[in-house]
């Protein structure tokens, strides 16, 4: 009795409609979400805001984040100057938002979207930061 074979052509065809649909299937479920605990967003901002919290000022008072929230003035005067430092510290796929008690420098927050943040106490009251992927 003899042994039957596959033919190579049916066998090199059955692999191509398997890597095909594989290909197919990873082009349909896409790139996972970022994961539902934050720790990064968080790292982010932390980093953000002890960085700006360790800054030195501009003007007279003790850090960059005790300037900004000194006075409705003084976060007039720097909150550019706050937007552009931060657009240097942060990678290029974040966003941000940082509420001082007199204002708020960054992207509008959306609606229903992880962010990481973190609070920095000064001399005038809280400073928050907001992470999140844009």
């Amino acid at each position: 009795m003899g042994r039957s074979q596959i033919p190579l052509p049916v066998l090199e065809a059955a692999i191509g409609v398997l890597l095909l649909t594989a290909l197919t299937l990873v082009l349909v479920a896409g790139v996972p979400a970022p994961s539902e605990d934050s720790p990064q967003l968080d790292a982010y901002a932390n980093d953000a805001g002890r960085l700006l919290q360790s800054a030195p000022p501009r003007h007279r008072n003790a850090t960059r984040l005790g300037e900004v929230a000194a006075s409705p003035a003084a976060f007039e005067r720097e909150r550019d100057a706050l937007d552009r430092r931060l657009k240097r510290l942060l990678p290029a796929n974040l966003l941000y938002q940082v509420r001082t008690p007199h204002g708020v420098v960054g992207y509008r927050l959306p609606d229903a979207v992880r962010t990481g943040t973190a609070t920095l106490p000064t001399a005038h009251g809280p400073v928050t930061v907001r992470v999140w992927y844009g």
